[in-house]
């Protein structure tokens, strides 16, 4: 049995009148792509800036593997490898895909931007780096500007600058968003090749994405959790197509 790597016990966090999350617990195992889903105003967002440390808890306790970080603020999260992408580093946009990349190597290794020059011509960053493009399908890609990438692309290169600081667990909040059904697709089988070997908590919206993903999946409405299942099981829950019903529709 795989060992769990991510433990969650009652985790609550309001907003004035407004719970976001509501006694949650959750339990990720190390190396399974684990969903969230959720009407619109679920929680969701705020169950993951509380799990990266962007976001104080009111109370529960978040264990990653077999660690109390509840109170650890995101770097130091990050440190011991829970990572949020857009959290670990931002796209200059000015720069190659292959330098920012490199740039998100020498930040993992202690170094400052400033010295970027080094990150495009040492080997001990450039190598990662383009292991990195070509576990994500942007290994063609490596030399072009950041500012003409297309919109999938620049999630594609996200999830490369995340995985060059080799995280323990991977937590994406809608990577999914914006792209239309080829990039969507595309994304889908990046995150398959990463399955097994990469642990991934994702929030998403599109359903076709999260039943080909999943190994399971919560759902959240208002703060809570409904039903945690394998996705057959999600799709034949009741309640979990009620929480849906005039919303996301395309459960089938």
């Amino acid at each position: 049995m795989a060992e769990v790597l991510l433990d969650v016990r009652g985790l609550r966090k309001s907003f004035g009148g407004v719970v976001a999350t509501d006694d949650l617990d959750l339990v990720v195992k190390q190396g399974e792509i684990f969903a969230v889903i959720g009407p619109n105003g679920a929680g969701k967002t705020t169950l993951i800036a509380q799990l990266a440390g962007s976001l104080r808890s009111d109370s529960g306790r978040i264990l990653f593997d077999g660690r109390d970080v509840t109170r650890l603020a995101p770097p130091a999260r990050a440190a011991l490898g829970l990572a949020r992408t857009f959290q670990i580093t931002s796209i200059f946009p000015e720069f190659t895909a292959l330098e920012n990349v490199a740039l998100a190597v020498q930040a993992h290794d202690g170094h400052s931007f400033r010295f970027w020059k080094d990150a495009r011509s040492e080997s001990r960053l450039r190598d990662p780096a383009l292991a990195a493009l070509d576990r994500v399908g942007l290994a063609d890609r490596a030399p072009v500007t950041a500012r003409y990438l297309s919109h999938g692309e620049h999630r594609q290169l996200e999830i490369a600058m995340a995985l060059v600081t080799e995280p323990r667990m991977l937590l994406l909040d809608e990577p999914m968003a914006g792209m239309g059904a080829e990039e969507s697709q595309r994304m889908v089988e990046i995150m398959l090749s990463l399955k097994g070997t990469q642990t991934i908590l994702l929030i998403e919206h599109d359903m076709d994405a999260v039943f080909a993903l999943a190994d399971r999946i919560t759902v959240l409405v208002y703060g809570r959790a409904l039903a945690t299942g394998l996705a057959d099981e999600i799709r034949a829950n009741p309640e979990v197509r009620t929480a849906y019903l005039g919303e996301d529709e395309g459960i089938d």
